[in-house]
């Protein structure tokens, strides 16, 4: 099997593995509440990760990382961003709003053409210009007819956005990366546990020993399709895996749509029809450059 169509399997199965599996777990153990799952993800994120680097031993590469007070910065925002990424997605899978979480997903892509067009000068043609003003429609037009903010979907979109783009300004393993910061965050996950504990509300301990392992799984369930996507896009290249990361938020919005019967009225009906436009004329452009 050639390089490329090993770079597509991985790619498939990271996005399926976000769009399906991932969905399905931290939905199942969602009962725990949302404030002690994203802990969880923190937590055991991290000592996933900081196993991986002693076994490969980078030490030696997180200290050079570190060493620079730029890499540090920068990771210090992405960490902050992907903790509210995880908190809001982890806050929507627990209350039933698996499909607005989607929506950021589809929107979060056409984000990156116009992040790119802002922060990186990158060049911007019809179709994907097209493709951002559709996106502004479609969030206007949600917020006219609930005048409420869809501020799920947002938040996911925006925050996994502006992650990519401040990842991009560095150039750092990805697997390094997210070990600081996980890092970076993990202190306030060990407060948060603290409080939870204090509270009485703590699921995790010897006197469950199965829900305990099922929440330790959250670590490989965020680094594990984490590494099969970058690997793939490594293998493929970025146009490929720009167009096979849909597979995560159709996913979404189908287990949330018709597995958990989550609501879905025509108005939001028209809002994801507009995305789809935009979503199949980024795909177009992207297809007629590779």
């Amino acid at each position: 099997m050639s390089s490329f169509n090993k770079g597509i399997l991985f790619i498939i199965l990271g996005s399926f593995w976000w769009g399906v599996i991932g969905v399905i777990y931290f939905r199942y153990v969602s009962f725990v509440g949302s404030i002690e799952l994203v802990l969880h993800r923190v937590f055991w994120t991290a000592v996933m990760l900081i196993i991986t680097t002693i076994y490969l031993s980078k030490w030696n590469k997180i200290k050079k990382i570190l060493q620079n007070k730029k890499n540090f910065l920068y990771l210090t925002i992405t960490g902050l961003l992907i903790f509210v990424n995880w908190s809001v997605w982890i806050y929507a899978v627990s209350t039933n709003q698996i499909v607005d979480a989607s929506f950021g997903y589809f929107i979060m892509p056409i984000l990156s053409v116009l992040f790119g067009y802002l922060f990186f000068k990158e060049i911007l043609n019809r179709l994907r210009i097209f493709s951002v003003i559709l996106t502004i429609i479609s969030v206007l037009y949600l917020f006219y007819f609930y005048k409420n903010f869809p501020w799920i979907g947002l938040t996911v979109g925006f925050s996994w956005a502006l992650y990519n783009v401040f990842r991009k300004k560095i150039n750092v393993d990805v697997d390094l990366g997210l070990l600081i910061e996980s890092l970076v965050i993990l202190p306030f996950a060990i407060i948060g546990f603290y409080l939870v504990y204090e509270s009485g509300n703590l699921d995790f301990g010897v006197n469950s020993i199965k829900l305990s392992f099922l929440l330790i799984i959250a670590g490989p369930m965020t680094v594990i399709p984490l590494f099969c996507f970058v690997k793939g896009v490594h293998l493929a290249g970025l146009g490929p895996s720009g167009m096979l990361f849909f597979i995560t938020p159709t996913f979404q919005f189908i287990l949330g749509l018709f597995l958990y019967n989550e609501p879905f009225d025509t108005y939001r009906l028209i809002g994801f029809i507009l995305i789809w436009v935009a979503v199949i004329i980024y795909l177009f452009d992207l297809y007629e450059k590779n």
